[in-house]
């Protein structure tokens, strides 16, 4: 982005919901004009002239849903930023196959605002942040002491006071525990999607829902079960930056 504030569309189906998230906008002083519609069709009509930055779209709506309006978007020259603001999570990674900026889930908060327009705007410099280090973990086999590459570990499952690495071609045990792994491995994108497991999100394939139950596909084609605890939190860190 340039510095200018950033002109942006409301689409919601339900005005008090436009209400809250027009004010929690209007609060960051990135923003600037914001305007508002409340049907799909409507607000089409309004982004084919083209002057918006961004537009924050409600999914389920009559007619036009935010889904299709934003499959429609996509097909524009130079598409506004697309931001999803919904109270299903279960459209998570639809979304993000829509090249979607964000994922923000109902009820809104207004620091999750604030992150979704740092987003949209970028941080000024035009460069992207450097990635974590690949570390090299130590690994014995067979009396051997080998190295695997930590961005080629898809998941890591705790046993007991162990954990299993697992590559998509074998596994490794090593002597640690999972909440240490959780805590020195954030920042590389582990994450805990249950109790005795964390996930590598750059080595998900797939989200899976059935029955109100998730899972998550590795690289490899292992399958894994998220904890009804976890499940929202992941679906909504792939949603805003899913590999």
């Amino acid at each position: 982005m340039t510095g200018r504030p950033l002109d942006v569309l409301v689409v919601d189906d339900e005005q008090p919901a436009v209400d809250e998230l027009v004010y929690l906008l209007a609060q960051d002083p990135r923003i600037g004009a914001i305007r508002t519609c409340t049907s799909a069709a409507e607000a089409l009509q309004r982004l084919q002239e083209g002057d918006l930055d961004a537009v924050f779209l409600d999914i389920q709506m009559p007619a036009l849903n935010g889904l299709e309006l934003a499959g429609v978007l996509n097909r524009f020259r130079q598409p506004p930023a697309v931001v999803f603001v919904t109270a299903h999570d279960e459209h998570a990674v639809a979304a993000f196959d829509l090249r979607a900026v964000d994922y923000v889930l109902k009820p809104v908060r207004a620091e999750r605002i604030t992150e979704t327009v740092t987003r949209i705007a970028g941080d000024g410099t035009g460069t992207a942040p450097a990635p974590p280090e690949d570390l090299q973990v130590a690994v014995e086999l067979g009396g051997v002491t080998r190295f695997v590459r930590r961005s080629e570990i898809t998941h890591v499952e705790a046993q007991g006071d162990y954990a299993r690495l697992h590559t998509s071609s074998g596994s490794h045990l090593v002597r640690i525990a999972l909440t240490q792994l959780e805590e020195e491995w954030a920042a590389a994108r582990f994450v805990r999607i249950h109790r005795s497991l964390l996930v590598s999100l750059g080595h998900v394939t797939e989200l899976r829902s059935d029955a109100g139950r998730c899972s998550v596909v590795v690289e490899g084609g292992t399958e894994l079960g998220v904890s009804r605890r976890h499940t929202r939190q992941l679906k909504d860190l792939l949603a805003r930056g899913a590999p």
